[in-house]
């Protein structure tokens, strides 16, 4: 408490000088030339802001990276036509005139300077709240640097401490510390991971499946050291997180069984290549293609754009169609009936000329068709075909090869029969006999 007292009145003893300084009449002066300067760049930046955007509209074929750049730059041209200004000012004034004349000048300089980086600088962080809070601490402290009053907010924030068991005492200022530490740190991992999964996916000697389980390790790797780096660095002892960690485990272990199954159910399919992005598969009542590998679901997206999210535990104890797991040929199978009076061997021909007369078709593996058996009204038979895209579509193709069979039986003049009843009626028969009054 005698410290907090102490503190305040230092703050008191500061606060009045700064203020017999500020009613001297050349930092009035100063502060004048400042606020002016900071008005013509505001109306300099509304002039121009129209001309730079019509400008950045005719930079079509420029990348992404520099457009999004240039807008970055063009939303801080108030900020940056002050920095620009401001210090050539500052460099006339001190060689014009006494350097105590352009010392608030000076303090306003790097305060614009410094805000400036610090708002660029931000910019990597994607989570726009998470951008915010640093942006604003980043700019407080920054202040507090500049005008020399980071030893005395930093004696301020010791002064709020606990203990953490029997020798670990955490104050204010460590949290702040580990803060600022893990949010870099954090920030620099998400860059590399990114920047790291970009160079995977475009190496083609990775197999989809693997570039997936490397991202997902490369990720924990770098947040985890993250994470225990940034603790180390403010003086947090790891012994005690250590144990608190494995009994935390242990309790999860038990809790969270289905969690952790469907985790290590995603590191086998990785490894053992089952399934991998872009397959065609088959569960249940589900049929589409995979989209995306995620560390507790698998991601299936069907012809009818719906989206299952598929638990990997389902994926290693069900029985799964993989249409194209070693390669994409897939064979289909669709069933007619002809007429008794029609050639068998005319009716092949003609359905294989059907089939092949349908695009998605493979003619390099011709299709066959068999007979199948003698049915009540029609000779039975099997059309199959063979197509390498099954993403596009199953039924849909089964639909055209029915409709050229069709075309091709009519204008041949096959015949497909269909069943017909015949009803007779009787009505000299004499009536039934009565069993009860037997």
């Amino acid at each position: 408490m005698e410290e907090l007292l102490a503190l305040w009145a230092d703050l008191l003893h500061r606060a009045t000088l700064l203020a017999q300084i500020m009613l001297r009449p050349w930092v009035g002066y100063q502060l004048a030339i400042a606020a002016g300067l900071f008005l013509a760049c505001h109306l300099a930046a509304r002039v121009l802001s129209e001309p730079a955007r019509s400008w950045m509209r005719n930079r079509e074929g420029w990348p992404k990276w520099r457009l999004r750049l240039l807008l970055i730059l063009h939303r801080r041209m108030r900020l940056i036509l002050f920095t620009a200004t401001v210090w050539p000012l500052i460099w006339i004034m001190r060689q014009t005139t006494w350097p105590s004349r352009s010392h608030i000048l000076g303090i306003v300089g790097q305060l614009a300077f410094t805000w400036l980086a610090i708002t660029l600088a931000t910019r990597i962080i994607a989570n726009s709240a998470l951008r915010s809070l640093v942006r604003i601490g980043g700019w407080a402290w920054a202040t507090l640097v500049i005008l020399r009053l980071d030893d005395d907010a930093e004696a301020l924030l010791r002064s709020f401490s606990f203990t953490l068991g029997q020798d670990t005492v955490l104050s204010a200022w460590t949290l702040l510390q580990a803060a600022v530490i893990l949010t870099l740190l954090f920030t620099l991992a998400r860059f590399l991971s990114h920047a790291s999964a970009a160079s995977i996916a475009r190496s083609h000697d990775i197999s989809p499946s693997m570039q997936v389980l490397t991202v997902k390790a490369l990720q924990i790797l770098l947040y985890g050291m993250a994470f225990f780096i940034g603790l180390k660095s403010v003086g947090v002892d790891l012994t005690g997180l250590a144990v608190l960690s494995g009994a935390i485990g242990v309790g999860l272990g038990f809790g969270l069984q289905k969690v952790v199954s469907n985790l290590v159910s995603g590191v086998i399919i990785l490894l053992d290549k089952s399934v991998k992005p872009g397959d065609v598969i088959s569960l249940g009542d589900t049929f589409g293609w995979i989209e995306a590998l995620g560390a507790r679901y698998v991601s299936v997206v069907t012809r009818d754009g719906r989206e299952y999210l598929i638990p990997n535990e389902d994926l290693i104890t069900g029985q799964v169609v993989n249409w194209s797991h070693s390669n994409d040929f897939v064979r289909l199978d669709i069933h007619f009936g002809t007429s008794y009076g029609d050639d068998p061997h005319r009716v092949r021909r003609l359905a294989i000329e059907a089939a092949l007369g349908v695009d998605r078709v493979l003619k390099d593996r011709r299709p066959v068709c068999h007979i199948t058996g003698f049915g009540d009204s029609s000779v039975d038979y099997i059309l199959r075909f063979w197509i390498t895209d099954p993403t596009g579509g199953l039924t849909n193709i089964r639909g055209n090869v029915f409709l050229a069979l069709w075309d091709t039986f009519h204008a041949n003049g096959v015949t497909i029969p269909f069943p017909q009843r015949e009803v007779r009626m009787l009505a000299d028969l004499p009536p039934a006999r009565d069993n009860a009054a037997d």
